[in-house]
Formats: C-alpha cells, structure tokens, sequence
C-alpha cells in the first residue's frame, strides 16, 4: 500500500507540471490555431531569469529570506517571461496569421533555436543548480516502519500541485467568468465569425 501511495503522489506532482505547461500549449493552440514549438524555451528563459535573479537577491539582498527571494525572484522571471512571449507574437507570429500553416510552424522552430542559442550565450551550456529555498525535509504521509518504505513528499511538491491547482483555477474562472475569457472562447470556437 505504501508503494501505491508514493506512486500515487508522484504522479500528482509529475502531471502537475505537465498539466502547467499543458496550459500554455492549449491557450496558445486554440486562440492562434499555432502549435508554439518555443513555448517550452521560453518556460526554460523564465526558469533561468528566476535563477540570475534569486541569485543576485541572495549575493546582494541576504538578509532578505527564503520566501521573499523566491517571490520576487519568480515575479521578476513572470514579467520577463509575458515580456519575451509578447515580443514573439509581436514579431514572429503576428505577420503570418494569415500565412500557410507550415510558415508558423517553422517560425515557431526558428524561435525555439534562437531561443535555445541565447540561454546557452547568456548561462552557459553547463547545468546550474537552482537553490533550495524550500525545506528539503520530505514529509511523511504514511510512517516508514521495519516492514514497508512508507510515503513522502516534500514541500517543493506540495507547492507544485498546489499551483498547478491555482493556475487552472484560475484559468478556469478567467475563461468561464470574464469577458475576456468569452472572447477567447469565441475565437477558439470560430474565428472567422468572432472577427465580426
């Protein structure tokens, strides 16, 4: 039981992180009608911003604390992560919306490359460890004993499936209760008729 539990739990936080970037694909494929091949690089630009900014937080901020640098270090890295998705759809898909579907396509791999060369121009190539704000102690759902391996999880985790819940709340309430939501619904329904 122990085993199925763990697994269990794994599972929450694995689909957890897909189901944030799930998101992103979906948006961008139902409103665009685009499948966003740079939309992971630019989750990885975000990731590495939030690491050069925690960084620098911690260098020159130290008496700061673990939960304050980590908000402002995402905070920072969400604002150049909406900076970075606006100017791709500013520059490259923008001027195709009307283009053969194979022309966004390839845009859209150009700008995962480019995006790719730039991080290893900026961070290197080599892997980088991101700091640990969070307590590393696991959590123990189901006490270890002499007879079964018990089950954990950790605080990073939690975290994880806990936004991973709030996003698609969020988003939910976004799509299904504002205007916005109805007009992005619209035109995932069809576009031609909400161009009207």
């Amino acid at each position: 039981m122990d085993i199925f539990v763990q697994q269990i739990l794994n599972g929450l936080v694995l689909g957890s992180v897909y189901a944030i970037i799930a998101l992103g694909y979906t948006m961008v494929y139902g409103i665009l009608g685009i499948i966003n091949f740079a939309h992971g690089d630019v989750l990885m630009i975000g990731a590495m911003v939030a690491l050069s900014a925690i960084t620098v937080l911690q260098n020159h901020f130290p008496g700061l604390g673990n939960a304050a640098t980590l908000t402002i270090g995402l905070g920072i890295a969400a604002v150049v992560c909406a900076c970075v998705g606006y100017t791709i759809e500013r520059v490259a898909y923008r001027p195709l919306r009307r283009a053969p579907r194979l022309a966004p396509l390839i845009t859209a791999i150009g700008v995962s490359i480019l995006l790719q060369t730039a991080a290893m121009i900026i961070w290197s190539r080599n892997p980088l460890p991101f700091p640990q704000l969070l307590p590393t102690d696991p959590i123990n759902v189901i006490k270890a004993t002499d007879t079964t391996p018990g089950a954990v999880i950790s605080v990073t985790e939690i975290v994880i499936i806990a936004v991973a819940f709030i996003v698609m709340g969020g988003l939910l309430l976004l799509v299904h209760k504002t205007k916005l939501g109805r007009a992005m619904r619209a035109i995932a329904e069809s576009p031609n008729t909400a161009s009207l």
